[in-house]
């Protein structure tokens, strides 16, 4: 297993103070754990980016903190970062027992191809992307690999009662849940915009009524023009 180190330093900065901090380069830490009191702690946020990259959230990390002899061994817990500018604004780290089994979320890898997937018989469709595993902190597996090279076709499935694992770990979800599965291809149905035209006959109704609209009006000015006009047999 990868050794993977960081370094911090005890805080004394609380509150709207530790806004100076992040400007600074640094992150606020808290490591707390079973068997100790919280410790407040500052952390490089280079580093600190550099080793959640390679540790996530379940592979251990040795914490130095000021001039220890030793490390601690920790796990990241919780990470807070800006919604907008996504850098690291705190992190909790949980120190561990080494001989006291812990509960992390161990993420699943598929590997191999699916022979139903090479043949066309249908498409891969992944239905957990981790599962929470129980162990002690030295038995933490990276990840769990999930073979796909038995899935030949379609509506075959890989539950988790089916994942390998060592003896040391014991997998908490569901045995029956689907971790991935082969679903039938269908063909998609493409339906095409047309849009609405206007029928002659609505063009008309329109039509007709905005002459009838007109009507009285027309009607005025005509019978005007005949109470203008004198009879032809009166204008001699």
């Amino acid at each position: 297993m990868e050794q993977i180190e960081l370094r911090a330093e005890t805080r004394d900065v609380f509150g709207k103070k530790t806004k100076r901090l992040r400007r600074s380069g640094l992150v606020p830490a808290i490591l707390y754990g079973p068997r100790a009191e919280p410790v407040s702690l500052q952390v490089r946020e280079r580093d600190l980016r550099s080793v959640l990259d390679r540790a996530g959230m379940n592979q251990l990390i040795s914490l130095w903190i000021d001039q220890a002899d030793r490390p601690r061994m920790t796990l990241a817990r919780e990470v807070q970062r800006d919604l907008i500018t996504h850098s690291l604004l705190h992190v909790d780290l949980y120190e561990v027992v080494m001989t006291e089994k812990i509960t992390a979320e161990t993420p699943l890898t598929l590997v191999g191809e699916a022979p139903a997937v090479a043949t066309k018989a249908g498409l891969l469709v992944r239905g957990l992307a981790s599962v929470q595993v129980q162990c002690l902190p030295s038995e933490l597996p990276e990840f769990i690999a999930v073979d796909v090279s038995a899935l030949e076709e379609k509506d075959q499935a890989i539950l988790v009662k089916d994942l390998v694992v060592d003896e040391a770990v014991e997998i908490l979800a569901n045995p029956e849940e689907v971790v991935v599965k082969v679903l039938p291809l269908r063909e998609l149905e493409v339906e095409e915009v047309v849009e609405e035209e206007v029928e002659p006959a609505e063009v008309e109704v329109i039509a007709v009524a905005k002459e009838r609209e007109e009507e009285p009006e027309e009607v005025l000015e005509e019978a005007e023009q005949v109470e203008d006009e004198e009879p032809e047999g009166e204008a001699e």
